[in-house]
C-alpha cells in the first residue's frame, strides 16, 4: 500500500511563524498596539489556523499535505491557476489596507459600532463554516483538481448537504466580517473583490466536477444552492 503523505516539520514551522507573523504584522501596520479590534481579529486567526491545522496533522494528514499543494503542481485548468494567484494578490491587500485605513492614516470614517460587532458575528459562522469544511471532506484540496490517487468521491453529508461549496461560503464571510470587524471601509472593498473570484472560481470547479467525477451532477441536483442557502 502506497504511504500517507505527509508534511515535513520545516513547512510545519514556517506555518506556525506565519501564523505569529501575521497579527503582529497588523498592529505594526495599526501603528497601535492597543487597538482591540486588531488583537480580536489576530487571535481569531490563529486560533482558527492552528484548530484546523492541528485537526489534519491529527486526523487526517493526507489533507494536510494536499493543502500544502502549490497552484500549477496538480494538472488543474489554467483559469484556476490565474485565480489563484489572483486571490494571493488580494489576500496580502486584504491584510495590509485595513490597518492603514482603519487606524494609522483613517482614510475612510470609521464605521458604525454596531457594523464592527456585525464583523464579528459574520467571522464566527465564517470559523465553523471553515473548520466543519475540512473535517466533513477529506478531499479538500486548494486546487481545482481531481485526486484520482486518493480516490476522489462525492462529498454530501455534514455542511455539503447545505450548500455545495460550504469552505468559499465561510472564506467569504471572512473576506467581509475581517475588515467590518476591524472598521475599514476599504478593505470590505477588497474583501468584496475577492468574493467576485471565489464565484468566478465556482464556475471554473463546477465544470471541471461535473466533467470528471462520478456523481457530482446527481449531487449538484440534490443540492440546489452553490455559495448561499436559498440564493445562488
Amino acid at each position: 500500500m502506497p504511504s500517507t503523505p505527509t508534511v515535513s516539520r520545516l513547512k510545519l514551522v514556517a506555518t506556525v511563524a506565519y501564523l505569529l507573523v501575521w497579527p503582529v504584522l497588523q498592529l505594526w501596520l495599526a501603528g497601535d498596539w492597543r487597538w482591540v479590534e486588531g488583537w480580536l481579529f489576530g487571535l481569531w486567526f490563529v486560533a482558527l489556523s492552528a484548530t484546523c491545522i492541528t485537526w489534519l496533522y491529527r486526523k487526517d494528514p493526507a489533507l494536510l499535505a494536499e493543502r500544502y499543494r502549490k497552484p500549477g503542481t496538480g494538472g488543474e485548468p489554467r483559469a484556476d491557476t490565474l485565480l489563484v494567484y489572483g486571490m494571493l494578490v488580494g489576500f496580502l491587500v486584504w491584510i495590509v489596507l485595513p490597518p492603514l485605513d482603519a487606524r494609522r492614516f483613517g482614510w475612510t470614517a470609521r464605521l458604525p459600532l454596531w457594523l464592527e460587532a456585525f464583523g464579528g458575528v459574520l467571522l464566527l459562522a465564517a470559523a465553523f463554516l471553515l473548520f466543519r469544511s475540512f473535517t466533513d471532506n477529506p478531499f479538500l484540496s486548494p486546487l481545482v483538481r481531481i485526486q484520482t490517487e486518493r480516490k476522489q468521491r462525492v462529498v454530501s453529508t455534514g455542511v455539503y448537504a447545505f450548500v455545495r461549496h460550504p469552505m468559499y461560503l465561510g472564506a467569504s464571510l471572512m473576506f467581509v466580517g475581517g475588515p467590518l470587524l476591524l472598521g475599514s471601509a476599504w478593505g470590505v472593498l477588497v474583501g468584496l473583490g475577492l468574493v467576485l473570484l471565489v464565484v468566478l472560481r465556482i464556475g471554473v470547479e463546477e465544470k471541471l466536477l461535473a466533467r470528471e467525477l462520478e456523481g457530482y451532477e446527481a449531487y449538484r441536483d440534490k443540492v440546489r444552492y452553490r455559495l448561499v442557502p436559498g440564493v445562488w
